[in-house]
């Protein structure tokens, strides 16, 4: 990674689940910078969905899944706008540094889990139990892609 080549958004102790914005973040690594925000927009419009493979135990099956390979997703609104906030901020970053906006696809996506906030729930027979939430931490790298070079053949 050079560091002039790219840029970085990041988010601290995030109140959106770190399962859902984990699964996000693995769809959106490797997409440009423009496509990742028209699919994010898409996910919060519920146009396209977000296959869930590694915490998919309860999360039902969705038809519009048919053209990947799981079988089960999810639309998480939340999650979603996180993720777009993110992107703007490392895409006015870009902006700062002067590199160009529409070569610009995203390296890497990192999600964290930060400190679980602690509550209390009241059960029946004067029993308390913890009440918990999951906010995690993100942080998204853009890159410059590499202009090709064409191939030149000798004889």
């Amino acid at each position: 990674m050079e560091g002039e080549k790219s840029c970085k958004g990041k988010g601290n102790n995030l109140k959106t689940h770190f399962k859902n914005t984990r699964e996000t973040g693995r769809v959106i690594k490797g997409m440009s910078l423009i496509r990742a925000k028209q699919f994010l927009k898409n996910v919060i419009l519920k146009t396209e969905i977000v296959p869930f493979t590694r915490y998919k135990y309860g999360v039902g099956r969705k038809a519009q899944l048919k053209n990947q390979k799981a079988s089960s997703g999810r639309w998480p609104k939340k999650s979603a706008q996180m993720m777009s906030k993110i992107l703007c901020n490392a895409e006015s970053n870009a902006k700062m540094k002067g590199l160009e906006i529409s070569s610009l696809f995203i390296q890497k996506v990192t999600v964290n889990q930060a400190m679980k906030g602690q509550r209390r729930t009241f059960r029946a027979h004067g029993r308390v139990n913890a009440f918990l939430n999951h906010p995690c931490h993100i942080e998204i790298v853009l890159t410059e892609k590499k202009k090709k070079i064409p191939k030149t053949f000798s004889k």
